[in-house]
């Protein structure tokens, strides 16, 4: 449950703005009748949690009410600009079962420019990912961005415009209308901590418009920014110390001076171009969600919050999940609500699992990543134990009803260590010594490593390290084609089977392998994640119908996987029970129906394993192996093979 948030019972305050905005409705020509009695029967539902979420944020200020009133119309505006097809997925929307917990919602995600070339080139590929079985798509952002380096398009500079080298927005709402037409939902990138010092509002700041400074943690000197550094941590060391970098205020196209630079600072928790926005002025907010229901009104169903917990600062605390974020995360949700009710919200918070869960909530984000399954997962490949996987489903899995997780193996980002050192601690496991394993087994540092891997933001002070790398490459596709093709099918295998929204990187299915050549782009050499971005080859895809090959293999295992996983009805929604399987190589888990059970087996050993029958003997001894659709005695117990898995349809004795 969210804690309710205080506010004054002022009944005349509500009233009158229930009265302004009324006369608004009224005279505003674009709207219908049918327009104005919907937008109103949502507010009534509404009102109530976007005052109370925005007075947790900006209840002290002696203009509340007027925040109140311009973020309700802007939403109002939002909504009478909506094309009707658009409202006609709202209404569908509404009282369904959340479409995201179906069994049939499978995901991909690209950059456009890698996968397809253009949204154009991308357009001829919704026959593929038909083919493939997405119902939803993610395109890594395409916004304008700064020319070189743009941190993979989060660094972005027009929200309102696509990369002129990728298309134009114009093309963007047509290619979601065209997906949406097949069944593919469009998810887009809200990147709303910052924005690139190339932005509108950022180039007004450096030129010293004071409306615009308030939209960023810009200071005179340094007092401020060495206060705020006391407690905050260093996310990009490579690029800079600390959070606050120089403002440069020196107009495009002319050097600065580095005798005379601008004594200004501004917050900049990533990149030096990346300028993080001031949340405690609601002109921001205001200006954020009339972007972020731009973005709606293209056809984006689901928008992805990126680096969410940073969107707060409070002096004197580390600056990430401050409690204000969950605030404006709800009221951005109840605008939302007003303007688009079908847009669902994806969380990006790779932060301790005890906080990503707290963002996970039908009134914040429905949709959450998986670290904590992501990186135990990786985890488990490379120690060959389930414990700590095993633990995270038994005692981190459940999400509140009305919200599911998005599992996936690896994303465009690096893969952080992103477990709890209390829960490594009760196992046995020293966190520190641990990470320090993982990081040198994926760089293939380790002796016997079957890694590929590329460190990311090696930092020798701290011993921080991250690892990049394509799946196929991070499971040693190179060297070991064999029993890597196992490993990429059982790391895949759960996240079709855990319940939730099951997310490929588009090329993963194919075997994609490192990109050798990333350093020598110079827009990418100092980024090491690029290497796990490759563009799109052709070779790898026109090989995966033959099945003696290794993409044969892949390609033809996942899709297999999507298959039985939308035949099977016990894989609809989020449920999962713990099973035992008294072997530390074996990860076991239930998917409870109504009559029946699919018992999950994943052996992570380079060796056979076999689960007794005595193990299995809590269910009847017919069983139905959901792959072949064979019967399968339990009584004489399961044989795994190496990274094999197994899903099985049984029943639990009375």
């Amino acid at each position: 449950m969210l804690p309710e948030n205080p506010i004054p019972h002022d009944v005349t305050g509500q009233d009158q703005l229930l009265e302004v905005l009324q006369e608004h409705m009224r005279r505003d020509t674009r709207a219908s009748p049918q327009d104005r009695a919907v937008f109103t029967g949502r507010l009534t539902r509404h009102v109530r949690r976007l005052i109370t979420s925005l007075y947790a944020v900006y209840g002290p200020r002696p203009d509340f009410w007027d925040v109140v009133e311009q973020a309700v119309l802007t939403a109002w505006d939002s909504y009478v600009q909506r094309p009707q097809d658009l409202k006609d997925l709202d209404r569908q929307r509404a009282g369904d079962q959340p479409w995201f917990s179906s069994r049939e919602a499978v995901g991909g995600v690209c950059y456009v420019d890698r996968f397809g070339g253009t949204l154009a080139g991308l357009r001829e590929r919704i026959p593929y990912f038909k083919e493939l079985g997405l119902t939803y798509l993610h395109l890594m952002p395409l916004y304008e961005s700064p020319g070189g380096n743009s941190d993979g398009g989060y660094a972005v500079s027009s929200y309102r415009h696509v990369d002129p080298a990728l298309g134009t927005m114009a093309e963007l709402a047509e290619f979601a209308t065209q997906l949406r037409a097949q069944g593919i939902a469009l998810v887009l990138d809200f990147v709303f901590n910052h924005t690139s010092n190339e932005h509108a509002w950022a180039r007004a700041a450096a030129a010293g418009d004071p409306h615009y400074e308030r939209f960023y943690w810009i200071y005179p000197d340094r007092t401020m920014p060495d206060e705020f550094e006391r407690t905050t941590r260093e996310i990009f060391p490579d690029d800079h110390p600390g959070v606050f970098t120089r403002v440069d205020s020196t107009p495009a196209g002319r050097a600065a001076n580095p005798r005379d630079p601008d004594p200004r600072w501004v917050w900049s928790t990533f990149h030096s171009f990346q300028w993080d926005l001031n949340y405690s002025n609601p002109q921001v907010f205001h200006a954020m969600a009339a972007e972020l229901l731009f973005l709606a009104n293209q056809g984006a169903q689901v928008l992805r919050l990126d680096a969410v917990a940073f969107i707060w600062k409070q002096l004197g605390s580390t600056c990430e999940s401050q409690p204000r974020v969950h605030d404006l995360l709800r009221a951005f949700n109840a605008v939302t609500a007003l303007a688009a009710p079908a847009v669902v919200f994806k969380s990006e918070a790779i932060v301790h699992p005890d906080e990503v869960i707290r963002y996970v909530h039908p009134e914040q984000c429905a949709l959450s990543y998986n670290p904590l399954q992501m990186a135990l997962t990786w985890e488990a490949l490379a120690t060959r134990d389930v414990s700590l996987l095993a633990a995270a489903l038994a005692e981190r899995h459940r999400t509140p009803e009305g919200t599911a997780w998005v599992n996936y193996v690896r994303s465009h980002d690096d893969i952080g260590w992103t477990f709890s050192d209390d829960d490594a601690a009760r196992l046995g496991v020293d966190a520190r010594g641990h990470r320090r394993f993982l990081n040198a087994f994926y760089t293939g540092r380790h002796p016997g490593s079957f890694a590929h891997g590329v460190a990311f933001q090696d930092n020798p002070r701290t011993g921080d390290c991250r690892v990049c790398g394509t799946t196929a490459s991070l499971l040693g596709l190179e060297t070991e084609p064999g029993p890597a093709v196992d490993r990429i099918l059982l790391a895949y295998s759960l996240a079709m089977s855990t319940g939730g929204i099951p997310l490929i990187y588009l090329g993963d299915e194919a075997g994609q392998l490192n990109d050798p050549h990333w350093e020598q782009n110079p827009d990418h050499a100092l980024d090491a994640r690029w290497v796990h971005r490759p563009l799109y080859c052709a070779n790898d895809y026109d090989r995966r119908h033959d099945l003696f090959s290794v993409q044969g293999r892949i390609f033809g295992g996942i899709r297999g996987m999507i298959a039985v996983r939308r035949g099977t009805p016990e894989f609809e929604g989020t449920t999962l029970i713990p099973f035992g399987t008294h072997t530390p190589h074996v990860l076991g888990y239930q998917r409870p129906g109504r009559h029946s059970v699919v018992l999950c087996l994943a052996n992570f050993s380079d060796w056979s394993q076999f689960v007794t029958g005595e193990t299995l003997s809590g269910f009847l001894p017919a069983a139905v192996s959901l792959h072949e659709n064979a019967s399968v005695d339990l009584r004489g117990g399961i044989l795994l093979e190496a990274h094999g898995f197994r899903w099985l349809r049984v029943i639990p004795v009375s």
